[in-house]
């Protein structure tokens, strides 16, 4: 059906892609999440087309193009700033394993957006006629605050289970409800979960943690669903909240499971993104006593992982850490709480006669010590006595 919602404001970009693409003689219009985006008023997602073209032919038409989901039929143009928009041209799955599909080109609109996940998105907004088109009622859905399969749930779902976890993330994120039927086919479905790929799960994980409105309601979704415990059955009920602004994935992530590091391996994240999840959970939760010695030495075990913990706290317990002014403190004033910022190097200590090898790390570290009880012996000649006295 066609009907009346205000008219979009769509970037000059995006209307002249489109013009090119009707001037050659094909459809071209705006869809997914942009547009449900830009009904709530709450535009976080790019503004994307769907065509009659064929991808070979948007490559051709377009001078600037990165063939980003090519055997999908989506082609990225670039603009003239280089930023890129994608272009996908219509169609519908003729065959699907709940992971992949085989698509199928030369279809309507109407086709491909039948064959979109939910109804808040699949809409379609004309950029130069506007124009909408909405044939399964995503706007109402939108204004009644629901999430609702396109057609029959199961059959989305068996096209593909990462659309469960979609289904999360969105009620999650704006706050809907999962319409009953969809909800009722999401767990029919939930044990498909496990044959999705660490990565697309992964994805879904991080991008719900940073767009929820409410952390414990996505957490209460994810163990409802069966969700977690396919993926996270270390995932804790949730009690607190984050705001947005100051969300980390990994972090939650810390906060939220019993075991974070097997979790985010289990996910496939970056080796780094482990390093730091395995840094927290060994850190000192907080220094022995509240003094600057105690305080610097809780820096100095903590290491890398001090800004990390002391978030941690905070999170916890709504509270600045008792100790965070006086770890502030240190910090400008630039005390020694790892070997890198003693006011000496090894080839300092190999020139003033100390052999290198294990002895040389013993007596920095020995030296560090020395700092850590009082900052005002880290100068290049106390630290050289002190190494040539034994430390």
């Amino acid at each position: 059906m066609t009907f009346a919602l205000p008219h979009l404001e769509v970037p000059a970009e995006v209307v002249g892609i489109a013009q090119k693409l009707e001037d050659a003689g094909h459809e071209a219009w705006c869809v997914g999440g942009a547009l449900r985006d830009a009904i709530l008023q709450d535009a976080q997602s790019d503004y994307d087309l769907a065509t009659s073209a064929t991808p070979d032919q948007v490559q051709q038409l377009f001078r600037r193009t990165v063939p980003v989901g090519i055997r999908f039929g989506t082609v990225g143009v670039l603009d003239r700033a280089r930023r890129m928009h994608e272009v996908t041209t219509f169609r519908r799955d003729v065959e699907t394993d709940g992971r992949h599909a085989v698509v199928q080109y030369g279809v309507s609109l109407e086709d491909d957006l039948a064959r979109r996940d939910f109804t808040i998105n699949a809409l379609a907004y004309h950029p130069l006629r506007r124009e909408w088109r909405d044939p399964f009622d995503g706007a109402a859905d939108i204004d009644r605050g629901v999430v609702r399969a396109v057609g029959e749930p199961a059959t989305r779902f068996r096209e593909d289970c990462l659309r469960i976890l979609r289904a999360l993330r969105f009620a999650a994120r704006f706050g809907f409800r999962i319409d009953e039927a969809t909800w009722a086919a999401a767990l029919e479905a939930a044990p498909g979960l496990q044959g999705l790929s660490a990565e697309r799960v992964r994805d879904e994980w991080f991008k719900g943690l940073m767009s929820t409105r409410s952390v414990p309601e996505m957490v209460r979704l994810w163990r409802e669903s069966g969700a977690a415990a396919i993926w996270l059955p270390e995932l804790r009920d949730a009690t607190i909240d984050v705001p947005r602004a100051e969300r980390d994935a990994v972090l939650l992530t810390v906060l939220l499971t019993k075991s974070p590091v097997a979790v985010l391996r289990r996910l496939k994240t970056s080796g780094t993104e482990i390093a730091r999840a395995q840094a927290v959970a060994v850190a000192p939760a907080e220094p022995r006593g509240r003094d600057e010695e105690s305080v610097r030495r809780w820096l100095s075990a903590a290491n890398a992982a001090a800004d990390d913990a002391l978030t941690l706290h905070r999170w916890r317990t709504g509270e600045p850490a008792p100790w965070a002014a006086t770890a502030e403190k240190i910090r400008v004033r630039g005390d020694a709480v790892r070997r890198e910022q003693l006011a000496v190097r090894g080839t300092d200590l190999i020139e003033a006669g100390i052999p290198a090898g294990p002895a040389l790390g013993a007596v920095l570290g020995r030296l560090l010590e020395r700092v850590l009880v009082d900052p005002a012996l880290n100068t290049r000649e106390r630290l050289l006595a002190l190494a040539r006295e034994g430390a």
